[in-house]
């Protein structure tokens, strides 16, 4: 039966076909290779019994393996020394582990990618390497990245440091402006609502004060001046009209007239009722006010003078401690202003760019270069002649199913002619034994008949 054929996989035919089995006596068998140079060999999938064919190979694929394992080492270093640029303080046996943990995760992928392309020959080879090596371009510049950051260290901590104090400059700039020592109200000016700062006893309110003081003056100023012209303007009349050429002979002498009596009531009414000299009390009380206001804006101000400059200096101070520490997109923005802004900077950053990412590279780039080697042409004929294996066996198995199929169709048939049969016979039996019946029924009634005449 088909279900009892045994049939080989295509992995297990990979795994079990080495060409025909040695005589006894013919040959020793090679024990499987041990030492450094297999483990090398073993990181890129090379399989010993392929190998063992073609032993002139095993020093290129010996460094080939070195090479990968150099690529994981190279990641796993620079891991180490981004995550202690990312994060100062970071102890070094942590730094070592998360290194540790990147190499191995560098050195699977690496590990993938030669041992996916082993055995493929030609066009096929070139296909299968290009994808993998623009992924390990990709990954290459994870790796480039950080090692450039320690190539550079100095470059760029010193652009860091111009960055930091120029940044620092227009800062205490931006808060100086927007907090003068005359404690001027700047919140309406562009760019000072994120500057304001608040410093106890500025002198603002008590300008305003002054400024509300003044104003006040000058109100009573205006009053005074209108009343002092109403009653100018009054005291003229009066004096016009009481002058001795307008004097009349009244009784037995000579005496002021009706208006000029009017005039002088209507002066002293409008003295009485004008309120100049309120007017001018008040303003000698706020006139005293205001000098007292400018005493304490004097004072208040050399006070606040010197709390405004404290104030500016904690912030600037509070600012520059921020930005004591390095992170990677700051190291990142110095090494891009120190590459453009020398043309030998960024000549050499894109040099060290291509030979890391080349060293990133390697392995793929060494498969690529090599071209097919004889152990992929063994491993090659080996996937063929193990697909031809599968193949075949296939072919068994449906050649079995095929036969099995037959067989059952011909069991199938011989039961339906015996089952026909079966039931033909039955058939006739059952119409034999109706006809027997028949006839003795039949017999019985002529036996009546004649026994009745």
């Amino acid at each position: 039966m088909a279900a009892d054929t045994p049939v080989r996989s295509p992995e297990e035919s990979h795994d079990s076909w080495s060409g025909p089995e040695p005589a006894p006596g013919s040959r020793s068998v090679r024990s499987p290779a041990r030492g450094p140079a297999a483990h090398l060999r073993r990181l890129i999938g090379i399989r010993e019994e392929v190998l063992d064919r073609e032993s002139a190979e095993r020093a290129r694929y010996t460094w080939y393996g070195a090479i990968v394992l150099n690529t994981a080492l190279l990641g796993g270093a620079s891991m180490a020394l981004a995550l202690s640029t990312i994060r100062e303080g970071t102890p070094v046996v942590v730094a070592v582990v998360v290194g540790a943990v990147w190499a191995w995760i560098v050195l699977a992928l690496d590990n993938w990618l030669v041992s996916s392309t082993h055995g493929y020959t030609g066009g096929r080879a070139v296909r299968l390497l290009l994808p993998r090596l623009l992924l390990s371009v990709v990954l290459g510049l994870t790796i480039a990245e950080p090692l450039l950051f320690q190539i550079f260290d100095r470059e760029i901590r010193q652009e860091m440091a111009v960055t930091r104090e120029r940044d620092l400059a227009d800062y205490r700039g931006r808060l100086t402006a927007c907090n003068p020592l005359d404690g001027k109200d700047t919140t309406a000016r562009p760019g000072c609502v994120d500057h304001q700062l608040t410093v106890k006893g500025a002198p603002a309110a008590i300008k305003s004060d002054i400024d509300d003081n003044n104003a006040a003056v000058a109100r009573l100023d205006r009053q005074i001046k209108t009343a002092n012209a109403t009653l100018d303007a009054k005291n003229a009349a009066e004096r016009r009209e009481c002058g001795r050429d307008r004097w009349i002979w009244r009784g037995n002498g000579w005496d002021v007239t009706e208006t000029c009596e009017r005039a002088r009531a209507d002066t002293s009414a409008y003295r009485r009722t004008s309120k100049i000299a309120e007017y001018e009390e008040k303003r000698a009380e706020l006139v005293a006010r205001g000098n007292t206001l400018s005493d304490r804006l004097t004072s208040t101000g050399t006070a606040y003078r010197v709390d405004i400059k404290k104030a500016i200096d904690s912030k600037v101070a509070k600012r520059e401690r921020e930005q004591q520490h390095d992170g990677l997109l700051l190291r990142a923005d110095a090494l891009s202003t120190v590459a453009w802004s020398d043309g030998f900077a960024l000549f050499m950053m894109f040099l060290l760019h291509a030979v890391l990412l080349l060293v990133d590279a390697m392995p793929v780039l060494a498969k690529l270069m090599s071209g097919p080697s004889e152990y992929d042409r063994r491993l090659a004929e080996r996937r063929e002649a193990n697909q031809r294996i599968h193949l075949e066996d296939q072919d068994v198995l449906r050649q079995c199913a095929t036969i099995e199929h037959e067989v059952q169709r011909y069991r199938t048939e011989l039961w339906a002619e015996e089952e026909k049969a079966r039931m033909g016979h039955a058939r006739f039996k059952a119409r034999t034994e109706h006809a027997r019946i028949r006839r003795e029924e039949l017999d019985a009634r002529t036996a009546r008949l004649l026994n009745d005449g």
